[in-house]
């Protein structure tokens, strides 16, 4: 499905960073080694806690009665964010020991806190990584909760419309200010304006049981999170992007089981808002784009959205190489 235009329901326009490398000096590219890859760091400790957690699942895939249609597929994808982040690696390096528990789990529980620690791991060096990099590893984060919550662990909180967002008087105001992620920010602000018009439709075809009362609770956190992002705008001396008078709706609304498709909808649209604010926001920022991620893949999960190994990303994820 393509994204919907500026006026309609989430208007979704994506930012495409790129960048060029080119030579200045007249020497052959062919003659000159290559330069040391800055992310090489990161991707070397991402990898190597997705080993751990790869060793994890055949351990306990290993052990009788394991439940094996739950845990092959979420196996496979730990798979592929292994093979992700491993791009760019050169063959024969080594990995550092991540900082796992060297005792295999024993049931699906533990396992859950192990894609939990995972999920953080990733999360920690989402400031020592360039924009591309980040961007999958909030990505990978946020299906490591996904598979926390599968394996029968409660949902992370706190939310993250209740995350406060830092200061940006706190930082400096060039190289750690969101000043120059005007648009992303601006963006993330609209699809929240369409995320709260939409859950109000939502609320209106559920019948007043639980489905309703989840509707309400996700309907006041994108409440919560449009007013952040409203102040930090503010607070950055720029007019926050006012909602629109209506949003037209990806398709009609009639009943409770196109209340939920919708829903499902809303979530999975912006979970692509927000793996793309997490490249687009200066360091001291992305953390707060990575956990509106989680918790949209979560809510999105939770109205029976299918998912996929690369939340928010195209699938299948983009290559990560050095410049």
């Amino acid at each position: 499905m393509q994204p919907p235009s500026r006026r309609t329901f989430l208007a979704l326009g994506l930012i495409t960073l790129t960048t060029a490398c080119t030579g200045t000096d007249g020497t052959d590219a062919a003659t000159k080694a290559p330069a040391p890859d800055p992310d090489a760091p990161v991707r070397l400790r991402a990898v190597a806690a997705t080993d751990t957690l790869l060793s994890a699942y055949d351990a306990l895939l290993g052990t009788p009665g394991a439940r094996t249609a739950l845990l092959q597929p979420l196996r496979a994808e730990t798979a592929q964010h292994r093979a992700a982040l491993a791009q760019g690696i050169p063959a024969g390096s080594g990995t550092p020991t991540p900082g796992a528990p060297t005792t295999a789990p024993s049931t699906s529980a533990a396992l859950a806190t192990l894609e939990r620690q995972t999920a953080q791991s990733h999360l920690a060096d989402l400031d020592a990584a360039r924009p591309p990099l980040a961007r999958l590893l909030a990505s990978i984060a946020a299906a490591n909760a996904l598979h926390a919550t599968t394996l029968g662990a409660p949902p992370d909180q706190p939310d993250p419309a209740t995350t406060p967002i830092p200061s940006p008087s706190a930082t400096a105001p060039s190289a750690t200010s969101p000043g120059t992620a005007l648009p992303a920010l601006q963006q993330a602000l609209s699809a929240e304006h369409a995320a709260v018009y939409g859950y109000g439709v939502v609320g209106a075809h559920l019948p007043d049981d639980q489905q309703r009362a989840d509707a309400r609770t996700y309907y006041a956190a994108h409440q919560a999170q449009r007013d952040a992002w409203q102040r930090l705008l503010t607070t950055l001396g720029t007019t926050p992007t006012p909602a629109a008078g209506g949003y037209q709706l990806p398709f009609p609304v009639t009943d409770a089981p196109t209340a939920t498709k919708l829903a499902a909808h809303l979530e999975t649209r912006l979970t692509t808002v927000y793996a793309d604010l997490v490249a687009d926001l200066p360091t001291p920022h992305r953390r707060t784009a990575a956990t509106a991620l989680r918790d949209c893949t979560l809510r999105a999960q939770h109205w029976g959205a299918p998912t996929t190994p690369f939340l928010g990303l195209p699938d299948p994820a983009p290559t990560v190489t050095p410049s």
